[in-house]
């Protein structure tokens, strides 16, 4: 159970160092990636790309993080606060302006051989629209 705890948070403050290759380093090869509202893409690749576009839209910043973990260790869930920056448009949604924005968020993880298989990020897209929207 500590060791998966450590590993997910390993992941979030890679996320806030924005260190891409150390959340990467977390996630098997054929990871499972549920992206909120939107499908599956699977792979390290694909995560790799998820990233890079995020990046290139969003600076953000996860706060007040808690980690929870199942008692075999083979699932978790992390509840936190995203802070962030939307800084360039991201294709289906409202035009960026630097708009900041506050507002909670969730994930759910499967583990396999101390790598996380599969992550599924959750939060409210509607809210999140109402912020930049403004």
């Amino acid at each position: 159970m500590s060791d998966t705890r450590a590993l997910i948070e390993h992941y979030y403050a890679a996320f806030n160092r924005g260190d891409w290759e150390a959340m990467l380093g977390c996630l098997a090869d054929d990871v499972a990636h549920d992206i909120n509202q939107g499908g599956r893409e699977t792979g390290r690749e694909a995560f790799r790309d998820f990233l890079a576009r995020m990046q290139r839209s969003y600076r953000e910043q996860l706060r007040d993080i808690r980690v929870m973990v199942a008692d075999d260790g083979r699932r978790a869930a992390a509840e936190y606060v995203v802070h962030g920056e939307y800084l360039a448009d991201d294709e289906g949604l409202p035009p960026a302006r630097g708009q900041r924005y506050v507002l909670p968020g969730g994930a759910f993880f499967e583990l396999r051989e101390g790598r996380i298989a599969r992550v599924t990020n959750y939060y409210n897209l509607g809210d999140w629209i109402a912020q930049v929207s403004a």
